[in-house]
C-alpha cells in the first residue's frame, strides 16, 4: 500500500486536513446558532432588529455565507479533482508496471482475466479507501472531538454521558469492521474467479463451440456465479447487523444530549441557546452515524479488496538483471549450455520435467535441429536460452558471456524467436508487424508485409470501425484473419 502511494503523502495530508477543517464547521453550525438563540433571547422581542444584535447576525451571515461554504468547497475541491482523479491512474500504471516485469511463471499459474480484475480492482479499492479515508474518517473525527468541547461547556456532566456513548459507539465498530474486511475479500475472491472464468471461456469461444461445450461452460460460470452470491450474502447479512445497531445507537443520542441540557437548563446551569446547540449538535450526529455506517463499510470492503488483490499480486516472481548487468555483446552468436538443470520449481518427479544435465554447444553460425518427443524440454531449452527463467544449477553463455551477467533487454533483442503459437495483438495490423522494430519506417513495412505474401490481404482488409488496410485491427489474438493469414 504505501508502494502505491509513495510521492502523494503530502497532497492526501493536505487533502485530510481541509476535511477535517470541514468537519470542525459542523460543530461551528451548533455553536453559532446557539449564540444567535441567546443573544435574541437576553435582549428579548423588541430589541431582536436593534444595533445590540447586529455583531451576532454579522458573525452568522459571515460563517454560513463565507466560512462553511469555503472549508466545505476547499475540501470537496481536494478530494474530487486534486486526489481522485489522479490517484486511480497512479495505483493502475504502478501495478501494470509491477506486473510488467514479472517472470513468465508469474502469468502462467493464474487466469489473464483473473489478475487484470484483480489490477482494476486493487487500484479502485485504494482510491476509494483513500477518498472515503479523507472524506468521512478525518470529517467525521473532527465533528465528534468539536462536539466533544461543545457538550462540556454546556455540562460537564454530559460529556461524559457522551464519551461513554463514543466508546459503545468505537466498540461495536472494532467488532464488526474485521469481520467486514474478512468477508470483503471473500466476495472480492469470488468476484475475480467469475472474471477468470468468464474471460478464459469468451478467450477460447471458439474450442468451445468446437467441441459443443456451451452447456458445460455455462455449468462452470454458474458454479462460479453461485460461489460469489454467497460470499455476497455472507456480507450483505453483516452488513444489515452492522447497520442496525448503529441506527440504534444513533437513536440513543439525541434523546440523551437534548434531554441532559434541558434537565441542566432547568436547574439554571444552562442557556436556551445551549439546548439550541445540544439539540442540533446531536441531530447532526445522529444523522453522520448512518451516514458513517455506509462510508465504513465500504471503506472495509475496500480494504478487503485490496487485501485480496495484494495477495495475487504481491508475490515477487521477477528475475532482475544483475546489478552490474551489461547489454549482451555478440561476435558470432556461439552458445554453450554446461550442466544446465531446470525443472520448473518441482521437487517431486524433476527427472520428468524440464531438462536435466544439459551440456551442449553450438558453435557460431551453426544451424541446429533439436528433436525429441512432446515434453522432452526443447521448448523449455528456447526459454532458458531467452532467460524467460534461470536454470536451477548451471549456466548459459553465448559468446562466453553468462546470461546472468547481461541485461535481459539487449539478450531478446540479440535473439530472433518464432514462436509455435501465432500471437497477435488486438491491434492494428501496422502494430503488430512493427512490434519487432518499432522504428522501422513505411517502406519496410510493406517490404516485409510483401515477403510474406501478406501484403494484398492487408490492403484488402476493413474492420467493424472503417479502419482499411494497415490500421485495420485484427481483434483479439488475431482471430478476424485465418490460420494461414496469422
Amino acid at each position: 500500500m504505501r508502494w502505491c502511494l509513495a510521492g502523494s503523502w503530502g497532497v492526501l495530508g493536505a487533502a485530510a486536513l481541509f476535511s477535517f477543517v470541514a468537519g470542525l464547521t459542523e460543530t461551528g453550525t451548533a455553536w453559532v446558532l446557539g449564540r444567535v438563540v441567546d443573544a435574541v433571547v437576553a435582549r428579548g422581542p423588541d430589541a431582536f432588529f436593534s444595533s445590540a444584535n447586529l455583531g451576532v447576525f454579522t458573525l452568522a451571515l459571515v460563517f454560513f455565507l463565507v466560512i462553511r461554504p469555503a472549508a466545505f468547497g476547499l475540501s470537496n475541491y481536494a478530494t474530487s479533482v486534486v486526489v481522485a482523479p489522479s490517484l486511480a491512474p497512479m495505483v493502475m500504471a504502478r501495478l501494470y508496471r509491477w506486473m510488467l516485469v514479472q517472470s513468465v511463471g508469474f502469468f502462467d499459474d493464474d487466469f489473464a482475466g483473473r489478475l487484470a480484475q484483480k489490477q482494476a480492482q486493487t487500484a479502485r479499492a485504494t482510491t476509494s479507501m483513500v477518498v472515503e479515508t479523507i472524506n468521512v474518517v478525518a470529517f467525521a473525527l473532527a465533528s465528534l472531538a468539536g462536539t466533544f468541547l461543545l457538550i462540556t461547556t454546556i455540562d460537564p456532566g454530559l460529556s461524559i454521558a457522551f464519551a461513554a456513548w463514543l466508546v459503545v459507539y468505537f466498540g461495536v465498530i472494532r467488532w464488526f469492521m474485521p469481520r467486514v474486511r474478512t468477508r470483503s475479500k471473500a466476495r472480492a475472491g469470488a468476484r475475480a474467479q467469475v472474471t477468470g472464468q468468464v474471460v478464459d471461456t469468451i478467450t477460447n469461444i471458439r474450442t468451445v463451440k468446437l467441441f459443443a461445450h456451451a452447456d458445460r461452460e455455462d455449468a462452470s460460470a454458474l458454479d462460479a456465479i453461485e460461489t460469489f452470491r454467497a460470499a455476497s450474502l455472507d456480507f450483505g447479512h453483516l452488513s444489515a447487523g452492522f447497520r442496525l445497531t448503529l441506527m440504534v445507537l444513533a437513536g440513543i443520542l439525541p434523546l440523551m444530549l437534548t434531554g441532559g441540557a434541558l434537565m441542566a437548563w432547568s436547574r439554571g446551569e444552562t442557556s436556551e441557546g445551549a439546548i439550541v446547540a445540544a439539540g442540533v449538535v446531536a441531530i447532526r450526529i445522529a444523522q453522520m452515524t448512518g451516514w458513517v455506517s455506509f462510508a465504513l463499510m465500504g471503506l472495509y470492503s475496500d480494504i478487503g479488496e485490496v487485501e485480496d488483490g495484494m495477495r495475487t499480486l504481491s508475490p515477487d516472481r521477477r528475475l532482475p538483471d544483475a546489478p552490474d548487468a551489461v547489454p549482451l555483446v555478440t561476435s558470432g552468436g556461439a552458445i554453450r549450455f554446461e550442466g544446465v538443470h531446470f525443472s520448473y520449481g518441482r521437487t517431486e518427479n524433476r527427472e520428468k520435467t524440464g531438462v536435466t544435465d544439459i551440456d551442449l554447444s553450438v558453435a557460431a553460425g551453426e544451424k541446429l535441429a533439436i528433436v525429441g518427443p512432446s515434453g522432452a524440454g526443447k521448448s523449455t531449452l528456447v526459454a532458458l536460452l531467452l532467460r524467460l527463467y534461470d536454470p536451477e544449477t548451471g549456466r548459459i553463455s553465448i559468446d562466453g558471456q553468462d546470461l546472468r551477467g547481461v541485461t535481459q533487454d539487449s539478450l531478446r533483442r540479440a535473439i530472433g524467436m518464432v514462436t509455435q503459437e501465432t500471437a497477435l495483438f488486438n491491434r492494428s495490423a501496422r502494430d503488430n508487424i512493427l512490434y519487432g522494430d518499432p522504428e522501422a519506417d513505411e517502406a519496410r513495412l510493406v517490404r516485409a508485409s510483401r515477403d510474406a505474401e501478406a501484403h494484398g490481404f492487408i490492403e484488402a482488409m476493413v474492420d467493424s470501425h472503417g479502419r482499411a488496410g494497415y490500421d485495420a485491427h485484427l481483434g483479439e489474438r488475431g482471430v478476424k484473419l485465418s490460420g494461414g493469414q496469422r
